[in-house]
């Protein structure tokens, strides 16, 4: 290979501005977003510095190597790719670390740094962190990942109704540390852990745990400065105590407060926040520090009274989110877009959600902690598992990693471990417990869950797991729609001391697809009426409301997403069964049955409102709405007032005419909505 020299692409971070950065803060961090030189295909000996890769892409993090055929639907690429950057540093000093931080890369990540190994990573949807210190050095040096997302037999998620988009495709950082710092190599987590029991109006307590990390050449001795502040920044407690740290150990620390009257975290009534700062000191300087959320709340699930938050019946109800992706950006997307998707999911009026099937972006946590939001988040143990050793550590060191990297989020309730297994015998059973015992021993404060669909729903597959979620799609793949509250009334008589859940349940749709009334589509067929999905939705919540035991329900899905074995719907390697379109642009008629329901904010809208030109004279218009009663005009005429009933108003023959109709409501709580319709002079029925 020859070296590059004009054609090296330079990641410039330059030695005063590193000096600068390592004196202004105990803890720096630097963005690598790149631009990297990237190849989609292996390359041998790319991890060598003077590797000649001036013939590469240029790829800005986050990336993937699927954006194109990983929607597309049918065999997408899946295998090794390249990613290469350049950095020059200024020699760190001698009591400084550096970190190279990962927040995900699918699904296998080999690091090299001037050519030496820093590290593997099996699993692509955690952090993860490798300590480079040694092998940085002063002036140019060359990073080099190779990631795999190829099925590997050792590493999950081995199956699932959704494309493994590749690449790195969450950001990159060069974190740089005291010697003595809180321990970044604890499984991608903070080192910080807060637990809060004994959680009452009168007081709660607080017991925190630290972990120090001390890579110094000797042994020393730590002062630690706990303080908590309220939501204002205002001090409400601190605590400070010293820890004697042995060369080259992790040391513990512990500490409990006790909280007068605490303020608690009470969902999206009212998401109170704390934040408490762990400070490490030396010589009365500040060597490292960082913060995390601390949410005031309990969280029990009872089988007659279903989910309680802080003692008190609260309905959990929202949608299976599977992950903040874009058209032509895949997985690989950014804050702003993980924020529009919360946006659009508190304007419906969730109270929780399932993140599945794997971890997901830590802002998504962040932010689900601000909104109130309870999540119930998994490890991808999805469809197919492999009965080996290896395998079951691979989904350890995951579930591991979602727990330490998001224990300290209230919003965080559940944890996930296992969906839709297909193998339902005595090796997929003994897996699921094994998973349940680490999950209890590493955070025995929170339940585990499974989502349960593929043998009799009272398997002790089913059972392993604190909380049962079934998975059922009555009146889309099988039965009817209104078998679902008959055979959650069955299940619930078989079990009446476990807590049933509807982890998934849902129906596809194209906003493209219009016929009014529609008939049952074919769930692999081609038309996907988007009237249907509006009445398959109508139907179970109207069952769901009236059994309140049931201690969660989540629509199958928040968004339409990607999944590259799919051919159905109006084009292929989507699931269509979203509430909003996978470019986020359209929310289907679906959606504003739940908002009608779960919706505080006055909402009023026209359904079937797609669905023009249509046949002209007698048509039922249909309206979801939060409010009692709704006044319907056409043309500017009136045609009166219906009551709300179960969120819908009906006007079962409006005379639409020839030509243009602009309908417009108004609702008793001051919402309103308009829709034109264009009329034809022809036989009802016909469908666009």
């Amino acid at each position: 290979m020859t070296r590059v020299r004009s054609l090296r692409l330079w990641a410039a971070v330059t030695l005063l501005s590193l000096c600068a950065l390592a004196q202004a803060a105990s803890r720096s961090t630097t963005a690598l977003d790149g631009p990297w030189r990237f190849l989609r295909n292996d390359a041998p000996g790319a991890q060598a510095p003077d590797f000649d890769d001036a013939s590469w892409e240029l790829a800005t993090l986050p990336h993937t190597y699927n954006a194109v055929d990983g929607e597309a639907g049918g065999a997408y690429y899946r295998g090794p790719a390249w990613y290469r950057l350049t950095l020059e540093l200024a020699a760190a000093r001698p009591s400084r670390r550096r970190f190279l931080e990962f927040d995900g890369a699918a699904l296998v990540a080999d690091v090299w740094v001037n050519g030496q190994r820093a590290g593997r990573h099996e699993g692509g949807y955690a952090r993860f962190r490798f300590d480079v210190t040694e092998l940085l050095q002063p002036g140019r040096n060359t990073l080099a990942v190779r990631v795999d997302n190829a099925n590997q037999p050792t590493v999950a998620p081995l199956g699932g109704d959704f494309t493994v988009f590749g690449g790195l495709y969450r950001r990159v950082r060069l974190v740089e540390t005291a010697g003595i710092q809180l321990d970044l190599l604890n499984h991608g987590g903070p080192s910080i852990e807060v637990e809060t029991d004994d959680v009452s109006a009168v007081a709660a307590r607080l017991q925190v745990t630290l972990r120090v990390r001390n890579a110094l050449a000797r042994e020393q001795r730590v002062g630690v400065r706990l303080t908590l502040r309220d939501a204002r920044g205002r001090r409400v407690l601190q605590r400070e105590h010293d820890l004697q740290v042995q060369v080259g150990a992790v040391q513990t620390g512990r500490a409990s407060f006790t909280l007068a009257h605490p303020h608690l975290w009470r969902g999206v009534r009212d998401p109170y926040l704390y934040r408490l700062t762990a400070e490490l000191l030396q010589g009365g300087t500040v060597v490292d520090e960082l913060s995390v959320p601390v949410g005031i709340r309990s969280v029990a699930v009872d089988p007659q009274r279903g989910f309680l938050l802080n003692g008190e019946p609260y309905p959990l109800h929202g949608v299976n989110y599977f992950h903040p992706g874009r058209p032509g950006k895949g997985l690989a997307v950014d804050d702003a877009q993980v924020d529009e998707d919360l946006r659009i999911l508190q304007e419906l009026g969730v109270t929780g959600l399932r993140l599945v099937h794997f971890q997901h972006p830590a802002r998504v946590y962040e932010r689900a902690d601000e909104l109130g939001f309870v999540l119930w988040t998994e490890v991808p143990l999805n469809a197919a598992l492999h009965d080996s050793p290896a395998f079951r550590d691979n989904l350890a060191q995951q579930l591991r990693e979602l727990v330490w990297q998001n224990r300290n989020h209230p919003s965080v309730a559940i944890w996930g471990l296992g969906n839709e297994v297909y193998q339902v015998d005595a090796t997929s059973r003994a897996l699921l417990g094994e998973l349940h015992a680490l999950a209890k021993q590493e955070d025995p404060n929170r339940l585990t869950a499974y989502a349960h669909c593929c043998a009799a729903d009272d398997d002790p597959l089913a059972l392993r797991t604190d909380l049962t979620g079934y998975n059922r799609y009555f009146g889309w793949y099988d039965r009817e729609l209104d078998d679902i509250g008959p055979w959650a009334d069955a299940l619930h008589a078989r079990l009446p001391s476990r807590a049933v859940g509807l982890s998934e349940y849902g129906a596809g749709a194209s906003v493209r697809h219009q016929q009014d009334p529609p008939q049952r589509p074919k769930p692999d067929g081609r038309w996907h009426p988007e009237q249907y999905q509006a009445l398959f939705h109508e139907a179970y919540w109207r069952q769901i409301e009236a059994r309140p035991w049931l201690w969660a329900s989540f629509v199958w899905v928040g968004f339409d997403l990607a999944s590259a074995g799919r051919n159905e719907g109006d084009r292929p390697g989507i699931n269509d069964k979203g509430l909003v379109t996978y470019d986020r642009r359209v929310r289907k008629d679906a959606y504003y049955v739940y908002q009608a329901h779960w919706s505080r904010a006055p909402m009023v809208h026209i359904a079937s409102r797609r669905f023009t030109p249509r046949p002209a004279g007698p048509t039922p218009v249909k309206v979801y709405t939060n409010a009692a009663r709704v006044t319907l005009q056409l043309n500017g005429q009136p045609l009166g007032t219906a009551l709300v009933a179960d969120g819908i108003a009906i006007w079962p023959a409006v005379p639409l005419q020839a030509g243009r109709n602009v309908l417009a409501v108004s609702a008793d709580h001051g919402a309103t909505d308009t829709v034109t319709w264009a009329g034809e002079p022809q036989a009802p029925g016909k469908t666009h």
